[in-house]
């Protein structure tokens, strides 16, 4: 009896302390999530209203162009020998409950054939295992990693206008809110159309210089802030996705340590009932 109190004893101070550590992680979470919401919102504006600019310049291109006039940016490539890349957001650390797997999930159902640039070694991990293509690896990104990202938006819309790759995609996490976030595509070449979040007036807006010219300066830029948006939505999801894992794990933690002590004090109470009954039997026994 006094082993199996000790061995309880010894699972409740090991429960107490795994308690400790998931708390201070989420409280560590929570405040990287914060500051990466900061940097999301800060981000958001821009790039709305550079995606906003970029549609009125579609707008304003003839509907039905003739092939042979048609944006290099805005061809389709599907006829051309070029492959698909397909760039995936991951984390570099665990401990972020389902986000991982749900991206890699995804990834798995719909990257046939595509070329992937994994950014976070949990990806490039993955990937490896299966054998699927990698190109490019991005690991241990810094928070502010907005010209690595801009050097890889640079080097895929070259390849693009080259004609060396037939579409870019993004596989990344949407941040909807602190509990809620779940993983999309996004295309980022051809750009087909760019939808704004309110209907546009019928004013006609005539550009200097010309539409097709603004867009070989415009589309790298709307890449790079595309691409860096994406990024932010799916750190933003990592750290909300770590706060929630590590407080299920908290509270998972609490429930097993008063579950614990409840079976300590059941065996404590009952060596003190077995020691009262030897006792009087022993003063019986005398008597």
């Amino acid at each position: 009896m006094a082993q199996g109190k000790l061995a309880i004893k010894a699972r409740i101070r090991s429960v107490d302390s795994t308690k400790k550590i998931t708390k201070a992680m989420q409280l560590v979470a929570s405040s990287k999530l914060k500051k990466q919401k900061q940097f999301m919102e800060e981000n958001r504006e821009y790039a709305y209203y550079l995606k906003e600019i970029v549609g009125d310049i579609l707008r304003s291109l003839p509907k039905e162009p003739q092939n042979e006039n048609v944006h290099p940016y805005l061809q389709d490539m599907q006829a051309t020998n070029g492959k698909r890349v397909t760039i995936v957001f991951t984390s570099d650390m665990g401990l972020c409950g389902g986000y991982n797997a749900n991206v890699l999930r995804m990834l798995e159902r719909e990257c046939e054939g595509d070329q992937v640039i994994m950014v976070g070694s949990r990806g490039v991990n993955w990937a490896k295992k299966r054998e699927i293509q990698i190109i490019k690896e991005l690991v241990d990104l810094d928070d502010d990693c907005y010209n690595e990202l801009a050097q890889l938006g640079d080097e895929l819309t070259n390849a693009y206008r080259n004609q060396q790759i037939v579409s870019i995609r993004i596989l990344y996490t949407k941040f909807i809110n602190s509990v809620s976030f779940e993983p999309e595509w996004a295309q980022l070449l051809p750009i087909a159309d760019v939808a704004v979040d309110h209907e546009t007036d019928s004013v006609e807006i005539d550009f200097e210089p010309s539409g097709e010219a603004i867009l070989d300066t415009l589309i790298p830029m709307y890449v790079r802030s595309l691409l860096y948006s994406y990024y932010l939505q799916t750190k933003t999801s990592e750290q909300a996705s770590r706060r929630m894992a590590m407080e299920s794990a908290t509270d998972n933690a609490e429930e097993i340590k008063e579950t614990l002590e409840l079976q300590y004090n059941q065996a404590r109470q009952a060596a003190i009932t077995q020691e009262i009954t030897e006792i009087v039997g022993g003063v019986n026994a005398l008597a």
